[in-house]
């Protein structure tokens, strides 16, 4: 009976010890530098917002050298628009609960290439002027570099490009650079 207690808990003791190595979980946040692309009137001068996204990570290693990561983030994108008869600028701004889904390749123990899709849903919508027509789904692709500090603690660069319309009205689709810094647990 000994035996076996003892087997159970180093084959427990060994799970935990793989697990822990093949999935870790944590938490980022940064800022958004976003904007609008699409056909806009000459009238019209549209200039970028900076905004914010923070939310949840997982890694979840696939092999030595690549892994896939999920994310759960809120992020704002939009843009801010001048249009030549008016004085006062319009501040566009769309709260997403974004769910990229990230393939990670290491060039290094430091560094890595992530690229992936992204879903996106539109949970609120903040203009200067009485108009909501935001879609209420998005859908695009990102791309940026990954570093690791430490073993917990990493920087990310990255660039999304909305592939779907952002407005039900108009031809405009989102664009951000995200700056982020996390921590794994």
């Amino acid at each position: 009976m000994k035996k076996i207690l003892l087997a159970a808990v180093l084959f427990i003791a060994t799970s935990a010890t793989i697990q822990a190595q093949l999935l870790k979980l944590g938490v980022k946040a940064g800022v958004n530098f976003a904007n609008q692309t699409g056909d806009f009137p000459d009238q019209i001068d549209k200039e970028g917002i900076t905004s914010y996204h923070a939310g949840l990570v997982a890694e979840i290693k696939l092999l030595e050298k690549f892994s896939i990561q999920p994310e759960l983030l809120y992020s704002t994108t939009g843009a801010s628009y001048k249009f030549s008869d008016v004085s006062e600028d319009v501040k566009n701004e769309l709260g997403y609960i974004a769910i990229p889904v990230m393939a990670k390749f290491y060039l290094s123990k430091t560094f890595s290439l992530e690229v992936g899709p992204q879903a996106s849903f539109l949970v609120s919508e903040r203009n200067d002027f009485d108009v909501k027509n935001g879609k209420t789904f998005e859908f695009g692709v990102n791309a940026g570099l990954g570093v690791k500090l430490t073993e917990n603690f990493f920087l990310q660069g990255r660039y999304g490009l909305g592939l779907t319309e952002a407005s039900e009205n108009a031809d405009i689709k989102n664009s951000v650079f995200q700056i982020s810094a996390g921590f794994m647990f």
